[in-house]
């Protein structure tokens, strides 16, 4: 027998495959499914007058149907955020690697010229200080 919890969460889909399937369905029939899988059955057959246990092997397909696609896109994001997860530690390692790169640039400047790198300190604290200084010299 169908299962009223899998019909209800695919039930987009599923009432259109029922309505490809059986023409004589309308949208206002099977906007009144409230879980009722028994009411859904008897609807179907007074609708189209299929047989009981047609119309119960046609929701079974379906919803093992939309089982089997829920599990399919459960694995394709799986698969997504290992992917992406694997993609965000590179980036990770390559920056990392830069920073270190640059800090090592940066150090054997600072070793080739230090006074260049004391001005260049000197100024940025100076830039720094006014940048600070002047919102509270206007309050």
């Amino acid at each position: 027998m169908v299962d009223q919890d899998a019909l209800l969460q695919g039930w987009k889909e599923i009432s259109e495959k029922l309505r490809q399937h059986w023409a004589e369905l309308a949208n206002e029939d099977l906007q009144s499914f409230d879980g009722d899988v028994k009411h859904l059955v008897e609807l179907i057959q007074r609708k189209t007058g299929e047989a009981r246990s047609i119309v119960e092997r046609y929701l079974d397909e379906l919803r093992a149907n939309a089982a089997l696609a829920f599990e399919r896109s459960a694995e394709d994001a799986r698969e997504y955020a290992h992917e992406s997860r694997e993609r965000i530690e590179e980036g990770t390692r390559q920056a990392l690697e830069v920073l270190r790169e640059s800090r090592k640039m940066a150090e054997a400047y600072a070793r080739q010229r230090p006074g260049a790198t004391m001005a260049v300190c000197f100024g940025a604290g100076i830039l720094a200080g006014l940048l600070l200084g002047l919102p509270a010299r206007r309050r």
